[in-house]
């Protein structure tokens, strides 16, 4: 490519501003030439990066519902193509999730079948996409979407999120789906202030430990409940500061004693429970005035209708949220993910792993998170 003519910079004119209006038409001048060498060093670069990739791929799919022998373990799945704005991701790490076992037994629906499980993983961006203006191919991303039991993924742009340097591709993967619920629930969910009284149900869980931890870092007091002595110190550990066992012959019975003694017969401004039916009653009588129910997940069953007047006792707020309602937009991806970070980095958060599981051992690991044999976060390594 050959340049054209640019406006020449002359001193014949010892006037400053005829000499800075001069300096700017030949910068602009040059902008615009260089523009079209930008987009073909964008394109070449992106077909650099995609030109060696294999046709084939390493991934985990399900042609039907199940138990773990469902899972297929193949080496000769067809590599995604990226279509209406979505980008291509290399996977270095895969989160599990019990949701996986829900789309794996047929709780949930599977959208078609062949299925590849999987809602998030960590690894290497190798396109990009007018919707991901700040990131470029070879950068260390973590995702939220579909499909990710496999070496690559083709993700829509708006939960593709930059990792920073500090935090590693597992610990990104093992952090971001659980850690974002965890922190959109005290953000927006409830906004829990300093000094708060929280009850967090199942305080051992993924997003419990989450919430124990995040609770902790904003100054709130945490009563923690678990089904065991050796969970409620996993609690504890995490930030929790009362811990109540509810397999005791009290039962939930306990959990509102020891909410009502600590709070001086107010209670709590707010109930974090992924429980369900087994816990929601024993929830709204442990909430102060104007408290929070905030109801998101169903571990021991979906919660009865409800009677709303049931509310107006105390006027309750009873919510029931996603994770995704609170992220729509990737503005909002973006905000929650940079708030995450930086509590992991500035508070020291436990990021914890399990264990990370080869991809041909994924049975094993499905089997591992149903047996309630873990705590912490399962990884899978393509």
């Amino acid at each position: 490519m050959s340049f054209r003519t640019l406006p020449r910079l002359t001193t014949a004119s010892t006037s400053p501003i005829r000499l800075y209006r001069a300096a700017c038409m030949r910068l602009s001048a040059l902008r615009n030439q260089l523009q079209p060498l930008g987009r073909i060093w964008s394109i070449r670069t992106m077909a650099t990066t995609t030109s060696n990739l294999p046709q084939t791929m390493k991934g985990v799919i399900i042609e039907k519902t199940g138990g773990t022998e469902v899972l297929q373990y193949r080496t000769d799945l067809p590599l995604p193509t990226p279509k209406d704005g979505e980008v291509l991701v290399k996977n270095e790490v895969i989160g599990i999730n019990y949701i996986d076992t829900y789309f794996r037994t047929g709780l949930y629906p599977a959208p078609s079948f062949p299925y590849i499980l999987g809602r998030e993983a960590a690894g290497t961006l190798l396109t990009t996409s007018p919707a991901l203006p700040s990131l470029s191919p070879g950068d260390k991303v973590v995702y939220m979407g579909t499909s990710a039991y496999a070496e690559y993924t083709a993700v829509p742009p708006t939960h593709v999120l930059k990792l920073p340097p500090s935090i590693s591709p597992a610990t990104g993967a093992a952090a971001i789906l659980q850690g974002l619920t965890a922190l959109t629930l005290i953000r927006d969910a409830h906004p829990v202030q300093r000094g708060d009284w929280v009850l967090v149900h199942a305080a051992a869980g993924g997003v419990g430990l989450w919430l124990c931890q995040l609770l902790a870092a904003v100054g709130a007091h945490t009563v923690a409940t678990a089904s065991s002595s050796e969970k409620l110190e996993l609690a504890r550990a995490a930030g929790a500061e009362v811990l109540v066992n509810y397999a005791g012959p009290e039962g939930q019975d306990a959990v509102v004693r020891k909410v009502k003694e600590v709070t001086g017969g107010k209670g709590v401004v707010a109930v974090f429970d992924g429980v369900g039916k087994a816990t929601f009653d024993a929830s709204l009588e442990a909430l102060a005035r104007k408290g929070s129910m905030v109801s998101f997940g169903n571990a021991s069953g979906a919660v009865p209708p409800v009677t709303i007047a049931r509310l107006s006792a105390k006027n309750i707020k009873l919510l029931r949220p996603t994770l995704f309602n609170y992220i729509a937009t990737r503005d909002e991806a973006e905000h929650y993910a940079q708030e995450l970070w930086a509590f992991i980095e500035q508070n020291k958060l436990d990021v914890r792993i399990h264990e990370t599981y080869p991809l041909q051992e994924v049975a094993r690991a499905h089997q591992d998170i149903e047996g309630r044999k873990t705590t912490g976060k399962l990884l899978l390594k393509p």
